[in-house]
């Protein structure tokens, strides 16, 4: 089964189907009632509408710093996979409601920039500036560049300006996207609370030895979150 862009549905996100009662009901007894999938629709909904200024914004920065823009068709996840998202934290804490749940969500919008390793650094130190001189307000800053072990990467979280919808920006190398994708699996595994200690471990010192191999860019590791200047917004087509 493929999705209307083409790409062809993960088994878990062809499971989720909306049983007769309107509600959700996805693998592993997750489920979401008639009430609360309407309310994730009408985010999603939301979502798509912001997330057309959003990528002005994100397609001007990586045109700005030489940025390769990837997976670009894929910068809204997938409804199955958000509705699982929001059904787990549901059972995880189920004295949440819907609205706080869906309020903390921060990769309904996503997208991945990348540069050479040689540049790198002066890319996303450029790229997050503009993003947020141009209204985004950071909210995550997650630099693994410096850690001995595991993922390595800068993750970042933003509001974005008039919006407020909550977007993440991965700033990668050709090596450590690269990374990402081959341990894409042992990481989903590692997450499954199905998943024993012992196996967790495994799964962790595989991943462990795959991002060990990536190339650290020169001054990758002490990148910080940018300050809010104030700069013009930019002028772009949009698409």
């Amino acid at each position: 089964m493929r999705t209307p862009r083409g790409r062809r549905l993960t088994r878990h996100e062809a499971a989720g189907h909306a049983p007769d009662d309107g509600g959700w009901k996805g693998e592993g007894g997750l489920t979401l009632d008639a009430a609360d999938n309407a309310r994730v629709d009408n985010y999603l909904d939301g979502a798509r509408e912001a997330e057309r200024s959003i990528s002005v914004d994100v397609r001007t920065a990586a045109i700005a710093t030489g940025a390769e823009l990837i997976g670009f068709d894929h910068r809204l996840k997938p409804p199955d996979s958000l509705k699982r998202k929001v059904a787990t934290s549901l059972k995880k804490q189920p004295q949440q409601d819907i609205d706080t749940v869906l309020a903390r969500l921060s990769d309904a919008v996503r997208y991945t920039l990348q540069w050479p390793d040689e540049t790198y650094t002066h890319g996303a130190t450029t790229a997050s500036a503009l993003l947020s001189a141009w209204g985004n307000d950071s909210t995550k800053w997650s630099n693994t560049w410096g850690c001995t072990a595991g993922y390595k990467g800068l993750n970042t979280g933003w509001r974005a300006s008039g919006s407020s919808q909550l977007f993440e920006v991965q700033f990668h190398t050709p090596a450590s996207k690269h990374a990402q994708e081959v341990t894409h699996l042992l990481y989903e595994e590692q997450r499954l609370p199905s998943t024993g200690p012992a196996r967790k471990k495994e799964l962790q010192a595989q991943q462990d030895e795959v991002f060990a191999a990536v190339p650290v860019p020169a001054g990758a590791d002490r990148l910080t979150a940018p300050a809010s200047p104030a700069a013009p917004r930019p002028v772009l087509e949009r698409y």
